[in-house]
């Protein structure tokens, strides 16, 4: 899916979340959205997936000006917050059949793909307990099996590295998202790790006080800064301190 954001402004108060916003994300791409706290990441993230609404501009998803009545577009991708949204007093099994039947024709085979999801995140044996008795890292996991069962177009993930998964669990979401780019999907996220988000993404995303100050491929921005290694994305931070503007 191209995702084309045009201009998306919105206010919180009398401060800009999103202060005319404007990029072009390409399928089968992960992009990292990078910033301080307040910098906008989850604002948009949230505006990307019809949750909240900007006040001004628009998105254009493969040429469809995206409206969040727009059930059919909406389909097409899945947000996982980083406190997921879950049916808490349901069972695991109970929650994930409500989403899949939210996304995919009732006749979907995904049985054998939800299994494999489940031993993989090592949660399988929790199936029939209540979403509310599970640990963060473990609620987490189940929003995972969920969103990549239904296998999107677009994931869109907010702090998925601060999540409270275990190291196992961290791996897996990296290996699946991986393969699903590979089949054109396109991955975007948010977190505060430079050094995780270096190696693990194709472009990133820099904001700051709702603007984007940078948007660039790892592979551009390793040509173009004077840092060694695992410290490109902290030079640009520092650069961003030293001249906000």
């Amino acid at each position: 899916m191209l995702i084309e954001i045009e201009n998306l402004t919105k206010m919180l108060g009398n401060r800009a979340a999103l202060d005319d916003v404007s990029m072009t994300i390409d399928p089968g791409q992960i992009v990292a959205m990078l910033g301080p706290n307040g910098a906008g990441k989850t604002t948009l993230l949230r505006c990307l997936a019809g949750i909240s609404q900007a006040g001004r501009g628009r998105l254009v998803y493969d040429g469809e000006v995206f409206r969040r009545d727009r059930i059919d577009l909406r389909k097409r991708f899945h947000f996982v917050p980083d406190f997921p949204f879950v049916y808490a007093e349901a069972t695991v099994l109970q929650h994930l059949t409500m989403i899949l039947k939210a996304y995919l024709p009732e006749d979907a085979p995904v049985e054998e793909a939800v299994i494999e999801l489940l031993e993989e995140f090592e949660i399988l044996p929790l199936i029939d307990s209540p979403v509310s008795k599970l640990s963060r890292g473990q609620t987490y996991k189940v929003a995972l099996t969920a969103l990549m069962a239904v296998d999107p177009d677009v994931w869109i993930l907010d702090e998925p590295f601060a999540s409270g998964m275990d190291p196992h669990g961290i791996v897996s979401f990296r290996r699946r998202a991986r393969e699903a780019v590979k089949r054109g999907r396109t991955i975007i996220y948010s977190t505060q790790l430079l050094e995780l988000a270096e190696a693990f993404s194709d472009r990133v995303c820099i904001m700051a006080e709702g603007k984007v100050h940078a948007f660039d491929e790892m592979s551009h921005l390793r040509s173009t800064t004077s840092a060694a290694d695992g410290f490109i994305l902290e030079e640009l931070f520092d650069r961003l301190r030293e001249t906000p503007e």
